[in-house]
């Protein structure tokens, strides 16, 4: 009878200090997510490299967003010029005809995107590089 005693104690001391330990990793959990939570709402530093980051994405984007747009408008018009054309959507000569000058008016868009996406991203650049160039000497010399 001793014995069984003297398990069931330890069992039971066993189970304590693991409740103990589960109860401190919670508590170490929820300081965690409260700091974590905490550092959303603060005021963040604006670093010298994110301010350049940013630039150089506020240089890129105008051109980006519009050739990817003038992109996808002119595979769908040539899509469906091709749609025309074949007799898809469309029957007889003048659907085929319209589809070949609406394929042809496509292709056009798809070839001029290139050169105008070139076009606008030097733009981009000429505006934003005294401020890109000047907060890239500004780190550069920092960092010596």
């Amino acid at each position: 009878m001793g014995a069984l005693f003297y398990n069931y104690l330890k069992l039971k001391a066993e189970s304590s200090k693991s409740k103990i330990m589960e109860v401190k990793i919670m508590n170490n959990l929820d300081k965690v997510y409260a700091e974590s939570v905490a550092k959303d709402y603060m005021p963040k530093e604006t670093s010298k490299v994110r301010q350049l980051k940013k630039l150089d994405e506020k240089a890129k984007l105008p051109a980006l967003v519009t050739a990817m747009s003038l992109g996808v408008v002119g595979a769908l018009i040539f899509g469906f010029g091709m749609c025309l054309s074949m007799g898809i959507l469309g029957t007889g000569l003048v659907s085929m005809i319209f589809g070949i000058i609406l394929g042809l008016l496509g292709a056009a868009i798809c070839g001029v995107n290139y050169p105008l996406y070139k076009k606008l991203l030097k733009k981009g650049k000429a505006m934003y590089a005294y401020d890109i160039l000047e907060l890239a000497k500004e780190i550069t010399a920092a960092e010596n």
